[in-house]
């Protein structure tokens, strides 16, 4: 049952940006991608970081992006890098639909566009991976054109200061457009990152630090004593669990089979060991064998590796064998155990890995 929404200001006060920005020009976070103050914006680092933190973290995001701009500088470096370079780069940062359409975008502004991203969000949202986020991040943060940029920092933050209580995510076309309302002409760049700082450090899900906020003055959950409610969230619905095996098979000189996934769907592209199919069910005798690699006498190794995707949790015991003679009738490619690390290996495949070699 939703709670009755307190009364919240009809308009922010007229010096909420100045004072916000005042805030940011003294607390302001040294992040890899942000351009120092005095300095212009790279588009190219806007854009690469911002995709990068599509549903990561910060700390995670960071050792990423250090890596692909010292190994790439420039889009149209980015862009000439084989697609499993990119995939490799990429491995451990998960979503990885991100890196094939980054590699895509990459490619689209190098050839189209001489290695130049559009200033305008229309134009940006026709490029391979950018949405609407994305879009007004660049926009903003790399050119200075007036965007209304709208994360989770920032709709905790407006969900805060307007009190809105209805819950996420129905109600964010109406924190998106309280967000316009906030967003000033000048320094619009500065302003959406001063959003995300306040966010992140300030306005944070628990024991937010309201004395130390600009806006705590007119903060209307504040007021009412419910900033650490919101922003409400609808109750989400219970994640199914799927169940697999996973085959780790050796041959004789030591390499581990491993083949590559298809281009779409999940981990599209990425390398893993092969397994059965991931069903709701445990895969029968008849459905192992009929995955397997080889036939072989597989031995199930103890225990289960778990992990857990956006949408479901997963459940892969791992059989191990060692081929004979006719290991090169598997399909896919050996690698030697030292030299998995240079494999586009997703984060459930390396810990299959792991698994495998604790266990085998």
């Amino acid at each position: 049952m939703t709670t009755p929404s307190h009364t919240a200001p009809k308009s922010a006060p007229s010096d909420a940006a100045p004072r916000l920005l005042s805030w940011y020009d003294h607390n302001r976070r040294d992040l890899p991608w942000r351009a120092k103050p005095g300095e212009v914006a790279d588009p190219y680092r806007v854009w690469l970081s911002e995709i990068m933190l599509q549903q990561t973290t910060v700390p995670a995001a960071a050792p990423y992006f250090r890596a692909f701009t010292e190994r790439w500088p420039t889009v149209r470096d980015l862009a000439a890098a084989p697609l499993d370079d990119v995939l490799v780069a990429w491995a451990g940062l998960g979503y990885y639909a991100r890196a094939r359409n980054l590699y895509k975008c990459a490619q689209v502004v190098a050839s189209e566009r001489a290695g130049r991203f559009p200033d305008k969000e229309v134009a940006l949202l026709e490029l391979p991976g950018i949405g609407a986020y994305t879009a007004a991040a660049i926009t903003a943060i790399a050119f200075g054109h007036k965007a209304t940029v709208v994360d989770g920092n920032v709709e905790r933050v407006v969900s805060r200061v307007f009190a809105v209580e209805e819950p996420l995510p129905g109600v964010k076309p109406k924190l998106r457009a309280l967000a316009a309302l906030l967003t000033p002409d000048e320094r619009p760049g500065d302003y959406a990152q001063a959003m995300m700082d306040l966010g992140a450090t300030v306005c944070t899900p628990r024991k937010p630090k309201c004395m130390l906020c600009p806006w705590s003055d007119w903060c209307a959950a504040r007021a009412a004593g419910i900033q650490e409610q919101l922003p409400r969230k609808a109750a989400k619905a219970d994640k199914p669990t799927r169940r697999g095996v996973a085959f780790w098979l050796l041959n004789p000189e030591g390499a581990v089979l491993l083949r590559r996934r298809a281009e779409e769907g999940l981990l599209g592209g990425m390398t893993e060991v092969p397994s059965t199919p991931w069903a709701g069910h445990a895969p029968t005798d008849a459905e192992i064998a009929a995955a397997a690699p080889l036939d072989l006498s597989w031995r199930r190794l103890p225990g289960v590796v778990r992990h857990t995707f956006s949408h479901f949790h997963l459940d892969l015991e791992v059989v191990a064998a060692k081929a004979g003679d006719g290991w090169r009738m598997a399909e896919g490619l050996w690698v030697p155990v030292d030299r998995l690390g240079g494999q586009a290996l997703p984060s459930v495949m390396m810990k299959v890995v792991r698994h495998a070699l604790a266990h085998a």
